[in-house]
């Protein structure tokens, strides 16, 4: 879908896919891996991620607009197509 990103995680990564881009950040140390969106606001994530020291799922938020900014990205055309964000891994 055109206007979808991808979340995932790897080794200690988080990692959010969208068209050709891929950018990748750290991630806390005991994310085991994301489970769910639960909300995408123009760059602000609120997603559900297991992690090794919890039995349960916790509610985590990520805001990628500093990170873009941090990227010399222009946050606002960059997320401006993203319409939904699901997980998906490999």
């Amino acid at each position: 879908m055109p206007n979808e990103a991808i979340l995932s995680s790897k080794d200690q990564y988080t990692i959010f896919k969208y068209d050709r881009y891929i950018i990748r950040f750290r991630a806390p140390y005991s994310l085991e891996r994301y489970t769910q969106v639960k909300e995408w606001d123009n760059g602000y994530l609120v997603v559900m991620a297991k992690y090794s020291h919890n039995q349960d799922e916790e509610e985590e938020y990520i805001d990628l607009i500093p990170m873009l900014k941090d990227l010399y990205y222009d946050a606002h055309e960059f997320l401006a197509p993203i319409k939904k964000v699901r997980i998906q891994y490999d």
